[in-house]
């Protein structure tokens, strides 16, 4: 078992950036206030956080947040382009990736692509996160690291729908390593959430052993929460990658 625990983005203008995300789940529905504290902004498995000279903002990145219908899409296109965001992609089918997939595109304001989509698999209930695309400078290296390390996570693997592409699969929501000659994404945080510390530590061990470089070993983060259980791993782009156990049921 795991899943898209969360996505942390980094941001220039906090404030400016909070007002965007408020509307941008509140047009899809996202029921209550997010959390916030310490320079962050919550909303499930996606937040914002002030950057600094030490966490640059996060650019060049494709997040896809899911739709309960194609009416919401639009209407959240509508919405957020009449409030002055910048248009990425009208509304509309992509069947390029998926005979049922329906999707509108817009700019944040650091430039990352947002998008609503709906399509069959589409599991708002699980999160606000349907998919990540995350741009890649050595696919090969890419391919390499994550998928030696995906089974140990309980992530499936598989190219699609070319080789300048693989998909990551988990029980909510996808990401996936993209090379289409954009700019690389720079300074993400991916936390994949997993069931107990001990694939924690098999996490931290295969991606050291993949390429990965270490980034904060495997132990409890109390100012998280009690019994909060991670590990972090710089990617091959030197994305912050970590592996946490919340320790709910124990």
């Amino acid at each position: 078992m795991s899943s898209i625990d969360h996505v942390t983005i980094r941001v220039s203008d906090l404030g400016a950036s909070r007002d965007l995300y408020a509307q941008v789940f509140e047009l899809l529905d996202f029921a209550g206030e997010p959390a916030s504290g310490g320079g962050f902004y919550e909303w499930n498995d996606f937040s914002i956080a002030a950057a600094d000279e030490t966490h640059p903002p996060t650019t060049n990145l494709h997040v896809g947040f899911a739709s309960t219908s194609r009416d919401q899409v639009d209407r959240w296109w509508q919405a957020l382009t009449i409030a002055g965001y910048r248009d990425d992609g009208e509304p509309g089918p992509r069947p390029e990736y998926g005979s049922t997939y329906y999707g509108g595109f817009l700019r944040d304001l650091e430039d990352n692509s947002i998008e609503a989509v709906h399509h069959e698999s589409s599991t708002p209930a699980t999160g606000v996160i349907d998919h990540l695309w995350i741009r890649v400078h050595d696919l090969d290296a890419s391919k390499h690291f994550y998928t030696a390390i995906a089974p140990t996570l309980g992530i499936t693997a598989r190219g699609r729908p070319s080789p300048a592409r693989l998909q990551l699969i988990c029980d909510s929501g996808t990401f996936s390593l993209v090379d289409d000659d954009s700019p690389t994404t720079e300074n993400l945080h991916l936390a994949i959430g997993v069931s107990d510390n001990e694939t924690v530590d098999r996490f931290h061990q295969a991606a050291l052993e993949s390429g990965g470089h270490d980034h904060g070993s495997p132990g409890e983060r109390p100012q998280y929460h009690p019994d909060y259980y991670a590990a972090y791993v710089l990617d091959p782009d030197a994305n912050n990658l970590e592996a946490v156990c919340h320790n709910r049921f124990s």
